[in-house]
């Protein structure tokens, strides 16, 4: 959860946090951007690291350099020490996204990791509902410094928690040399069928990413919503991909996890479409909101299905796996992050537009890399 915990919960304060360093929303975007792109570089180092010397050693450095940046974050002396201090931080929230999902697949088959993942979204979709709602609150009434340092206690009871309750579900494997990362990460990428399913999942949920560094200049001040109200805007939309993974969990009990991807992507890309309309005509609120809800619910039965699909072969390399498939997912929320800035200074509803673009590239990347025959 630390991941999405530390972007979902500074979103509100995004404004107080641009007074005190006497700049604009705009520069302290940047903080984000430099946040995803420390989880692109981060999960390529703990990839063959948790497959070297097992899932624990590497949990245990990234949270203590996660602890050790967030105490940082809070005492930043001007907003480029923040931006730096915040790749840092993403670089130790890594060590669970990597291997939270390593450990999933150590545990289970393909088709039982699909229900697996859609839980884990339903533990991480708590931060995108809490988070912002505490993050506005605590920016009210304590300063938006005492959110890194809440965060910080946090992951300090997190690790605590690792060490007394967490098994260990690989053990130490000697014959994985760190020095062959590299070949290994490539001789990933070059899986037609990863490069497929990773791909299509990280473009897809790229417009997630969108929608979380644009929201604030959309709806605080374009739309006029207070920080409080815009929190719960966050959390209403975190509930609906919440359900949609429950129902994909539910929906795998009885289908493949492949066919509940081949159905939900298209309705994605329909949806998509619908964002890309209403950015570039400016229809108002109701007409970007509803699409926006309807986007963010679906990514919740694509993207465990397209996760699945990328590990399922990768049962030997599964943290290399994990590692390539995170890092691409978030190299493109980098990007798609500068984009939604970019877009952002010459259209106010360039987080729909931008957001609309992601669901129909999702839909192309997914149909062309398919072999023939294949589902």
């Amino acid at each position: 959860m630390f991941g999405p915990l530390s972007i979902d919960m500074y979103l509100p304060a995004f404004g107080d946090i641009a007074e005190s360093y006497q700049t604009d929303t705009h520069r302290v975007e940047l903080s984000l951007t430099s946040f995803f792109l420390g989880l692109f570089i981060g999960q390529l180092l703990y990839g063959t690291v948790a497959d070297r010397f097992g899932r624990k050693p590497p949990l245990y450095f990234g949270l203590a350099l996660y602890i050790a940046t967030s105490l940082a974050c809070a005492y930043a002396p001007n907003l480029e020490s923040l931006i730096v201090l915040r790749f840092f931080q993403a670089i130790g929230s890594c060590a669970g996204l990597v291997i939270a999902r390593a450990m999933v697949r150590d545990l289970y088959t393909p088709k039982a990791s699909a229900q697996v993942f859609s839980f884990l979204i339903l533990v991480m979709g708590i931060a995108p509902i809490l988070a912002p709602l505490a993050g506005a609150y605590v920016t009210k009434f304590f300063g938006w410094q005492s959110i890194f340092t809440i965060i910080a206690v946090l992951a300090v009871a997190c690790l605590a928690l690792i060490h007394v309750r967490l098994p260990e579900t690989r053990l130490p494997n000697p014959s994985v040399r760190i020095r062959s990362s590299l070949p290994i990460y490539w001789s990933v990428l070059r899986d037609p069928s990863f490069l497929r399913y990773s791909l299509a999942g990280g473009v897809a949920q790229s417009g997630l990413f969108a929608y979380i560094s644009g929201s604030p200049l959309v709806f605080i001040d374009h739309f006029g919503l207070s920080p409080e109200h815009y929190s719960w805007l966050f959390g209403a939309n975190a509930i609906g991909i919440i359900g949609m993974a429950q129902l994909n969990a539910w929906l795998l009990r009885r289908r493949d996890s492949r066919k509940i991807l081949n159905k939900s992507l298209p309705v994605l890309g329909v949806i998509a479409l619908m964002l890309l309309i209403a950015g570039f005509m400016d229809w108002g609120f109701w007409a970007v909101l509803i699409p926006l809800f309807l986007y963010i619910s679906t990514l919740g039965m694509v993207f465990p299905n397209a996760m699945a699909g990328a590990l399922a072969e990768q049962q030997e390399r599964a943290g290399a796996a994990s590692a390539v498939t995170g890092s691409l997912q978030f190299l493109i929320a980098g990007i798609v992050s500068a984009v939604v800035n970019i877009v952002g200074q010459w259209t106010p509803l360039g987080m729909a537009i931008v957001m609309g673009c992601c669901g129909l590239a999702a839909v192309t990347v997914y149909s062309l890399l398919r072999k023939p025959q294949s589902a």
